[in-house]
């Protein structure tokens, strides 16, 4: 008889599925990574050496309960030990379906509350600031160009900071076409980019020192693609310059592209198509929508509202 697998190489060969047949995220494979390491690493504690495929179907309710106590008392709040849960929960679907390997004591584990903070939206004049007044930030023309181009479409197009500086020059749609933006998971997403927007990527795009169709959209001073950092100083600098609160961050400008249309009566759906969201309720949540808001649609389009 073949000795069972070890816990580990499953792990292993977990996380290249995730990665080539989910193709999730670089990010998440990370994430979920450590979190399944931790798993196992208290596993070895628990039983008293490493743990193979054979030991996770044996696991026992009380063997988990020991876990999740060990958890409970680490500094890790709700939100991360709902996260590691989630983690082996997925690790264990997965066990089941290439190795047969099934617990259904894992499925019994309750999952730690977690209560999300609803992100903040700027104001229209203080987003609208951000946009258009960030290149007060810098002497030099091009870099004045390039935030603007980026700031502006961050805010006119509602995009991750990530997915605008992924782009090249050769992303950069014709006039009145969308932009084809490849978010979380490498799913691909058409948005609309405003008529400001597209202006102030053409100034930047005339002086950009290399605008051939494979350069970074966005370039660093040191002609590499723009880090994610150095846009985020840039913006933490003009908030504190212009009195801008502090949560105006590059993502709160993604959150008031979505709270602004739907202010503007925009249907959630396409808010949700927007933003790349593969939830209607991650939509709901991102833009803060309140249940009287919710009442007042309903009412205005449903048959017998």
């Amino acid at each position: 008889m073949r000795p069972a697998m070890p816990a580990e190489a499953a792990r292993e060969e977990f996380l290249r599925w995730l990665a080539h047949e989910r193709r999730a995220s670089p990010l998440t494979v990370e994430a979920y990574g450590a979190d399944l390491a931790g798993f196992l690493g208290f596993l070895t504690n628990h039983l008293g050496g490493e743990a193979d495929l054979a030991a996770l179907a044996g696991l026992h309710a009380r063997d988990l309960r020991a876990w999740l106590a060990a958890e409970a008392a680490t500094e890790h709040g709700n939100a991360t030990r709902a996260r590691h849960l989630s983690a082996v929960r997925s690790f264990f679907r997965w066990l089941a379906r290439h190795h047969g390997i099934t617990n259904a004591q894992v499925r019994l584990l309750a999952t730690p509350t977690v209560r999300r903070p609803a992100p903040r939206a700027l104001s229209v004049e203080h987003a609208r600031a951000a946009a258009e007044d960030i290149g007060a930030m810098s002497d030099a023309a091009a870099q004045q160009a390039r935030d603007v181009a980026l700031f502006t479409l961050l805010y006119g197009s509602g995009l991750r900071i990530a997915e605008a500086l992924a782009l090249n020059v050769g992303d950069v749609p014709g006039a009145d076409a969308p932009l084809r933006v490849v978010g979380k998971g490498a799913k691909e997403r058409l948005v609309p980019v405003l008529p400001a927007a597209r202006e102030a990527i053409a100034t930047w795009l005339r002086l950009h020192p290399r605008p051939t169709p494979e350069a970074p959209l966005f370039l660093g001073v040191r002609g590499g693609r723009l880090d994610p950092a150095v846009a985020q100083r840039t913006l933490r600098d003009f908030r504190r310059l212009a009195g801008l609160p502090e949560h105006a961050t590059p993502h709160a400008l993604r959150h008031s592209f979505a709270t602004h249309l739907l202010a503007g009566g925009a249907d959630l759906r396409a808010i949700q198509e927007l933003l790349g969201h593969a939830s209607l309720s991650t939509t709901q949540r991102y833009t803060a929508v309140d249940t009287a808001r919710l009442v007042e649609v309903w009412r205005a389009t449903h048959p017998r509202g």
